[in-house]
């Protein structure tokens, strides 16, 4: 019998070594569900430019020395890139996310599919609503957006699977779709965050925990926080945001900045975009 593969996540920012991808082969904005789709519903997404810079994102992951598995991709699926908000690893457990919209379920069924097919374990979610895209790790802490897509009944089921893990529910203020959208850790030390998309007791409760880097509204809307951390303090980021790139680079970070700038239209970034399902202590 051989045996099942590895799952393992303890942060946001240890090395990442495996991920999965979707490529936004049929990628469109069909509803609108946030602010940036709304801004770029007249001219929706150019899926060609979309896939050469998916492209590029994954070579830059493969010469980072990580594996990317990818989901074979549905034509009436069109938010399928987005592979974070399908699942999420935490600890040693890959949990399915119980999506809130019925078309994203479908993600799941296929990302559950990929899994039994490569052994890789996991475990299902039921009942109501939680998404990867509101949760986030950093050891024994774990911290919950409470949003539109994810419940506070979602985050009670979840604390009662993993009793040793501190878990904070962060509630979300404005039409923030997401927790990464708005707040992301880069190291035990440092968050990027956007503070206007948080309630005032959430942005307290980070303060006493991280040295914040402050967010513009301009460089929210292009996904600022939504970074993606590889390991050693590389962090992949959009050149277009420059004060977040400065900020973290002052801070002795590596960015490796990569064009996105046709998947944001639809409200995701390089987070987003990726689901973790093995990260190494650096």
């Amino acid at each position: 019998m051989t045996a099942k593969k590895a799952t393992v996540c303890h942060s946001e920012y240890d090395r990442l070594t495996r991920v999965i991808v979707a490529e936004p082969t049929y990628m469109a904005i069909t509803e609108v569900i946030n602010e940036t789709q709304k801004h770029f519903l007249s001219d929706n997404i150019d899926t060609k430019v979309a896939t050469d810079q998916h492209q590029a994102f994954v070579s830059v992951l493969k010469r980072e020395g990580i594996e990317v598995d990818h989901l074979p991709v549905k034509d009436h699926l069109n938010e399928q890139v987005f592979t974070r908000d399908i699942g999420f690893t935490l600890g040693q457990t890959l949990f399915i996310a119980n999506m809130a919209s019925d078309i994203r379920k479908q993600e799941t069924d296929i990302l559950t599919d990929v899994l039994n097919k490569d052994d890789t374990p996991f475990h299902p979610l039921t009942g109501p609503s939680i998404e990867g895209g509101d949760v986030l790790i950093d050891g024994k802490n774990i911290y919950i957006g409470v949003s539109e897509r994810t419940t506070h009944d979602a985050i009670d089921i979840l604390k009662q699977q993993l009793p040793d893990y501190d878990i904070y529910p962060l509630s979300l203020a404005g039409d923030i779709l997401h927790l990464d959208c708005t707040f992301n850790i880069v190291s035990g030390t440092d968050a990027l965050i956007y503070r206007q998309g948080l309630t005032e007791e959430a942005v307290s409760l980070l303060e006493k925990r991280y040295n914040l880097i402050d967010v513009s509204a301009d460089e929210q809307f292009t996904l600022g926080t939504n970074v993606l951390s590889v390991g050693h303090k590389k962090v992949i980021s959009l050149p277009n945001n420059e004060a977040v790139n400065k900020q973290l680079a002052d801070r002795g970070y590596h960015v490796i900045e990569v064009a996105f700038d046709e998947i944001i239209k639809s409200g995701g970034s390089f987070r987003c975009c990726t689901l973790p399902v093995v990260r190494v202590k650096d």
